[in-house]
């Protein structure tokens, strides 16, 4: 069983089997109340199930939102000595597009997933179908972009643009599965934030002077 945690950009969860076959799921659309959601999120997904793998979502996404849903994950997985397994949070929602197309036999061009960075920028990442493991093919990106000129980048890359609100955390961790089955790694251990943080460490006391 893997149990997907992303908090990029709302809070989602989820369990799915190796197959991909979803046991349970929750979410939360509020991009800012992440801390106060998701244990609940948690528990309710989790409650007397037997969990072999959590699967983390690194983003992009903002710095406070994102490293809440890795800690969690990180946390959970220690407390039941379990691996963890990292992977890109676009990956899900390009997983999701792809998949969709699949099963309705259409044929998915080239596209970008993109999502709200804040401070007037977009984060994009671009694909191009599925590899023999199933897993998105990702042809660029991660990469951060003003908002006004986020359209013509995709144009030069040939990419038509898949907006995404939510990030699917029962496709997070399918994509885990595939990953694993693979003996594949889709992320490293370091979350995906592009930016510095908003909020950083004092460098010392300032002199005081009479």
């Amino acid at each position: 069983m893997f149990l997907g945690i992303d908090t990029s950009l709302g809070t989602a969860v989820a369990l799915v089997d190796a197959d991909g076959f979803v046991v349970a799921e929750a979410s939360s659309d509020d991009p800012l109340g992440h801390a106060e959601v998701i244990g609940d999120l948690l528990a309710s997904v989790t409650s007397g199930r037997r969990i072999t793998h959590v699967v983390s979502g690194m983003g992009p996404g903002p710095f406070t939102g994102l490293r809440v849903g890795i800690a969690a994950a990180r946390a959970f997985a220690l407390g039941r000595g379990i691996p963890v397994v990292p992977v890109p949070s676009h990956d899900a929602v390009a997983l999701q597009v792809l998949l969709a197309d699949a099963v309705e036999s259409r044929e998915t061009p080239r596209f970008a997933v993109v999502t709200d960075a804040r401070r007037r920028e977009f984060a994009y990442s671009v694909y191009e179908g599925l590899d023999d493991d199933g897993l998105p093919v990702r042809a660029g990106g991660p990469l951060l972009s003003p908002r006004d000129e986020t359209d013509a980048r995709l144009a030069e890359s040939g990419a038509f643009r898949v907006d995404a609100a939510t990030v699917p955390a029962a496709l997070l961790a399918t994509a885990a599965a595939r990953a694993v089955a693979a003996g594949r790694t889709l992320a490293g251990a370091e979350p995906l934030y592009l930016r510095s943080p908003d909020v950083t460490m004092p460098r010392g006391p300032k002199r005081v002077t009479a």
